[in-house]
């Protein structure tokens, strides 16, 4: 799958640098053709010789050749690779790429790369869970930066925890499958809403949920990835939509979401997938003016906001697909189900909140997918961007038997 592949792989100074030998030499025998950068500090754990003896092409470290001062384009280099590999990725260079530092020819070529970049950390358990590589590597995340999550095992420093970087093997296959997905969705119209709404109270206060849209903009990062031409209805949210495909358009309210959401629909999409969290109440009355405090207690009247997955199983055209959402936080079986008949779903998505790591703010997500006839398909737990390859395939094949 690799063979014509041009990977850039940079490697930064950890101890597991090392096994990017290993890496390199198995992305090489699949056929890609790899270039290394690496940082000063990277020379300390393993030498550019062996490197550049691997990978069959020149170590790059410095911006020019001090010898003959030929100049090493990071910007040639960003628009040669096919995709940009950092592994392992150091706590220090993953925190510099969160905040733009480019002080190394690593780091500027990640500024200016225009390739998919995919990052491999690898640290002591301590660093790995400090609450700012936590951040620094959620950052990256929000912005379209692909992550190869650690291992959990014995580490250099004789702790146990998560920090192993990945296995050159696991890595070699994660960018096996990342470039073996075909455009197997060219030609298809997905409509996708996703993120929360703004319920206004007064001019400085509102209604909203806990929903950071990362699982709705993940899948439809992942249907542009497939080929898809994708109209994805955001709520706001803190993520940028980087897939050419994705054209976002941007809301607050709840009834913004749902005229929006039904103008979309209407222009023609072979698949809606309804992710967002929807406010379900709105206030009556909404001040112009910020409402003081006073000593009495304050009544907020609130009426329903208009169903959107009600509405559009109404108008459901033939040959369409629809996929709803359900987060529940007691009986979610029955209440997805019930969801799933009365709002004319072909499929329904569902979470719990009783789950742990599926919750909202975080990576991962661990759902099942209900089927019109009633069969339930289960997952375990795995990160957002495996959760939405999941959901794609569900509804490609759903897609696949509507039209056989």
């Amino acid at each position: 799958m690799l063979k014509g592949k041009h990977i850039l792989l940079g490697i930064t100074g950890s101890i597991a640098a090392y096994k990017a030998a290993l890496l390199v030499r198995a992305l090489v025998k699949q056929g890609a053709e790899v270039r290394v950068i690496m940082t000063e500090m990277a020379k300390q754990f393993i030498t550019p010789l062996t490197m550049a003896t691997l990978s069959k092409n020149p170590v790059l470290v410095e911006f020019y050749n001090p010898e003959n001062g030929d100049w090493n384009s990071h910007i040639s280099l960003g628009m040669w690779a096919d995709a940009y590999l950092i592994a392992p990725a150091s706590a220090n260079t993953i925190a510099k790429m969160a905040t733009g530092v480019a002080d190394n020819l690593l780091l500027t070529t990640y500024l200016s790369a225009r390739c998919p970049v995919i990052v491999a950390p690898a640290m002591d358990v301590d660093m790995y869970l400090h609450a700012a590589t936590q951040n620094n590597i959620e950052t990256l995340s929000i912005r379209g930066v692909k992550i190869i999550d650690p291992n959990a095992g014995e580490l250099a420093s004789g702790l146990d925890g998560k920090g192993r970087m990945a296995e050159p093997e696991e890595i070699a296959g994660y960018m096996n499958e990342f470039f073996s997905r075909k455009e197997s969705l060219k030609d298809i119209n997905v409509l996708i809403n996703a993120g929360p709404t703004r319920e206004a109270i007064d001019p400085v206060r509102y209604i909203s949920n806990h929903s950071t849209g990362k699982m709705g903009y993940a899948i439809a990062e992942e249907f542009a990835c497939r080929g898809a031409m994708v109209t994805l209805v955001s709520g706001p949210v803190n993520i940028f939509a980087k897939n050419p495909r994705i054209t976002v358009r941007n809301v607050t309210t709840a009834n913004e979401m749902y005229s929006t959401t039904l103008e979309c629909y209407k222009e023609g999409k072979d698949i809606t997938i309804l992710c967002a969290a929807v406010a379900d109440f709105t206030p009556v009355h909404s001040s112009d003016l910020k409402i003081k405090r006073e000593k009495e207690n304050y009544n907020l009247e609130l009426e329903p906001t208009k169903d959107i997955a009600a509405e559009i199983g109404k108008i459901k055209r033939s040959g369409s697909l629809i996929v709803g959402f359900a987060l529940e936080t007691n009986n979610e079986l029955s209440n997805a189900e019930k969801k799933l008949k009365t709002k004319g779903l072909d499929a329904i998505v569902l979470n719990s909140l009783k789950d742990s790591g599926a919750g909202f703010g975080v990576n991962t997500n661990k759902i099942s997918i209900i089927a019109r006839g009633g069969e339930i398909t289960h997952y375990p737990l795995k990160s957002k961007e495996q959760v939405a390859r999941d959901i794609a395939d569900y509804i490609e094949n759903l897609l696949l038997c509507s039209k056989a």
